[in-house]
């Protein structure tokens, strides 16, 4: 049987009727920091939903980096994509156990390489583990697949792109961590990085953007309201940023939810705009932020923890 994706966020009803469909891969992108145990690995071999493969974010990255996590190569990226059984033609569900926090940094490495056929599952595990839905140990064994990618250079931004944007000021540049670790109170989680961010960005932390009980992505509205609340021009571009990549792809989710696609990713991230060097940083709140009105409850949106 042959099925479509009814849009980019799919529910875990869709999922469940779906499984085992012979053009659908189900992916746990789960991540973890540093230091972090279990780990995200030891998760998923622990626990993922029936047949869902580990895309591993630590290691489906470029070789020889020292940046955790760069986005690899084409020729790399077909090779992992083949390994994990998708082709061109192929389904992708991603799902994290959190809900909605590195599940996104996966949806966008596939358009990044050109493939749109992917969507993230509403509410990742948390919702479907609350939901009393299957899970089991067993790794499955993909049929290795062929894979073309087609490389999307608009998807994605470096440092020294968003070194000139400090002049022209042509991108808005959204930061999706914490409050303190944007304004610099707290410090890193990376030793050796300076505390603060990119000077004139704007901050949006990740988690404002889903229910903080079930996982679930906010509607269309309140993402809407969680970005102009941030101050965001949604008629004009926007860069987002984090820690290392990650959680910067929720932000583009969520923008993609609510039809904008003039939108990129910050690779390096804090994790390479915050090594001592040639870039600038600034401390406390966003500018335009130093009052910002009271937010009400998470369907609002929320503030983040």
């Amino acid at each position: 049987m042959s099925i479509s994706l009814p849009g980019p966020l799919v529910s875990t009803r869709w999922l469940a009727d779906h499984l085992g469909t012979d053009n659908l891969v189900l992916l746990d992108g789960s991540y973890k920091l540093p230091g972090a145990t279990p780990t995200a690995t030891e998760d998923y071999a622990r626990q993922h939903i029936p047949g869902a493969r580990f895309f591993d974010i630590d290691r489906i990255a470029a070789s020889g980096s020292s940046l955790p996590h760069m986005l690899p190569d084409a020729a790399e990226f077909e090779a992992v994509a083949g390994k994990l059984g998708v082709g061109n033609d192929t389904l992708v569900v991603i799902y994290d156990t959190h809900g909605l926090m590195s599940a996104p940094r996966v949806w966008w490495t596939w358009r990044v390489f050109g493939h749109d056929k992917v969507a993230i599952l509403d509410g990742g595990l948390k919702r479907w583990l609350a939901e009393g839905r299957a899970v089991t140990t067993e790794v499955p064994a993909p049929r290795p697949a062929s894979f073309t990618a087609r490389f999307r250079a608009d998807l994605l931004r470096d440092k020294s792109a968003l070194l000139t944007n400090l002049t022209t000021q042509a991108e808005q540049v959204i930061d999706a961590r914490s409050a303190p670790r944007f304004e610099g109170t707290e410090a890193e989680v990376r030793p050796g990085l300076r505390a603060g961010h990119i000077p004139g960005s704007r901050n949006l932390p990740f988690t404002t953007l889903s229910n903080p009980v079930t996982g679930e992505v906010l509607s269309p509205d309140a993402i809407r309201a969680a970005f102009l609340s941030a101050g965001v021009d949604l008629d004009q571009p926007v860069v987002a940023s984090c820690g290392s990549g990650v959680t910067a792809g929720v932000l583009l989710f969520g923008l993609h939810l609510i039809g904008k696609e003039d939108t990129a990713l910050y690779d390096g991230s804090w994790a390479e705009w915050g090594i001592p060097g040639d870039t600038p940083i600034a401390t406390g709140p966003a500018e335009h932020m130093a009052n910002p009105p009271p937010i009400r409850a998470f369907d609002s949106p929320v503030a983040a923890k």
